[in-house]
């Protein structure tokens, strides 16, 4: 077998040429769902007359890729996935500043802005919660859970599909949210309960609700407004708001810190806030609460006031060495063995 190697700047001409990358136009690595992200690209695009070349990448996926590629950024702005990895990219000075005007935006999403020195503006907010599939329960006789607690009974073995927080924001969200309820100690411990009756952890945090809305699982572990999305296809999903509360995302945009294209990005995060933009995401069932005030909130959408939200901690669980420490503990306690 013959290796090649190849420099970075013939990597770079290589993907210039190859369409994977843009120059003067803009690089876009998004976390958001595939529908939502190309109808933002297109909206964009028709707006600005920028072209775009985008990527679409679970949170996990694209914090590990911007700090391999920190000496050189081979993306400009990052926009979609749960805040804590954007807050960490932030802290590494992978990001940086933007500069827009957030007036707009509501208090979480300024919030965010605040934490990580303006390398990071909120996008949207989303609560997770548990779906479970009526007619797979209803079928094998199983009562439906109400709380975190539940999801040990030993009845839902082999039932109940959730992602890996190594990859997903979704799933390092779930982590945190236990952490904060139970304590470290007792959270883990229910985390290995719980881990007996998973059939298996995904790469996505969207993936297990999907498996369960197709009848393949009985029970997920996600944000709500992705279950709601699948519930209004016609899928036969309830979804659990848990009674001991639950945690909630702020989703993020963040220019990446060396970006080449750095006046388009911040043209695409200066879209991506406004309410036109954000607005249109009920076209392709999109049903997170968006973070412009003016934006239009589809009567879809979870009502965050009505769920039992925890005062989620994003600056201890936005940081470096709290999340390397939590995902390894994870993988020496919760995660199967290979082949498990």
């Amino acid at each position: 077998m013959t290796y090649w190697k190849i420099s970075g700047a013939a990597l770079i001409a290589m993907l210039l040429t190859s369409g994977t990358l843009r120059a003067g136009g803009l690089n876009v690595i998004c976390s958001n769902e595939q529908d939502w992200c190309d109808l933002m690209v297109r909206n964009f695009e028709a707006a600005t007359g920028i072209e775009v070349a985008m990527q679409r990448k679970s949170t996990g996926e694209t914090l590990a890729q911007v700090r391999a590629e920190a000496q050189n950024p081979l993306s400009d702005v990052w926009w979609g996935g749960t805040g804590d990895p954007h807050l960490i990219a932030a802290a590494e000075g992978l990001t940086q500043p933007s500069g827009v005007d957030i007036s707009e935006l509501l208090g979480w999403a300024v919030n965010l802005s605040e934490i990580s020195g303006g390398r990071s503006i909120g996008i949207h907010a989303g609560a997770l919660g548990i779906a479970y599939n009526a007619e797979v329960l209803a079928e094998k006789g199983v009562d439906p859970p109400a709380c975190w607690l539940d999801l040990t009974n030993p009845t839902y073995r082999g039932e109940i599909r959730m992602a890996n927080p190594n990859s997903s924001g979704t799933a390092y969200t779930q982590l945190a949210t236990f952490v904060q309820i139970f304590g470290e100690e007792d959270a883990f411990r229910l985390l290995s309960e719980i881990g007996e009756n998973v059939d298996s952890y995904t790469q996505s945090g969207s993936a297990p609700s999907k498996a369960a809305a197709q009848g393949d699982i009985g029970i997920s572990v996600g944000f709500m407004h992705e279950m709601v999305k699948l519930a209004a296809d016609g899928a036969p999903l309830r979804i659990v708001s848990p009674c001991e509360g639950t945690g909630y995302e702020v989703g993020g945009v963040s220019v990446i810190n060396g970006a080449k294209n750095f006046d388009e990005a911040v043209r695409w995060v200066e879209f991506v806030i406004s309410a036109e933009a954000q607005s249109a995401g009920p076209q392709v069932r999109v049903y997170n609460v968006p973070s412009n005030s003016n934006a239009y909130v589809p009567p879809e959408s979870p009502t965050l006031a009505s769920i039992n939200l925890i005062d989620y901690d994003f600056a201890t669980y936005g940081s470096s060495e709290t999340r390397a420490r939590l995902l390894a503990r994870w993988d020496a306690e919760v995660k199967p063995d290979e082949g498990g």
